[in-house]
């Protein structure tokens, strides 16, 4: 996948200042029916031997057809073992 192909979206710190990420995956598990967001700054690319920083969100859809949703920090231990296998999943698929 290249550059331009990847989806992009800007989130606001906590000061108000808006951040450029690449979406890298987003994944929803049946069993809670919550949704999630793994997502990378622009500009960051990986070579073979770094990591690239991956921030996890659970998200909710507000507005589907102009692509608008709601983030929200991931909370629990749960969710994150479950962010955490996915991201390894797709990790080693990207390899």
């Amino acid at each position: 996948m290249t550059q331009e192909e990847k989806d992009r979206i800007v989130i606001p710190d906590e000061n108000g200042d808006e951040h450029l990420f690449d979406e890298l995956f987003k994944f929803t598990v049946d069993e809670t029916g919550k949704s999630y967001i793994l997502v990378t700054p622009v500009g960051e690319e990986a070579d073979e031997d770094e990591e690239v920083e991956v921030f996890a969100f659970r998200y909710e859809d507000r507005d589907e057809e102009e692509n608008d949703i709601a983030l929200f920090p991931i909370e629990t231990d749960a969710e994150w073992e479950i962010v955490e296998e996915m991201l390894n999943t797709f990790s080693e698929e990207d390899q």
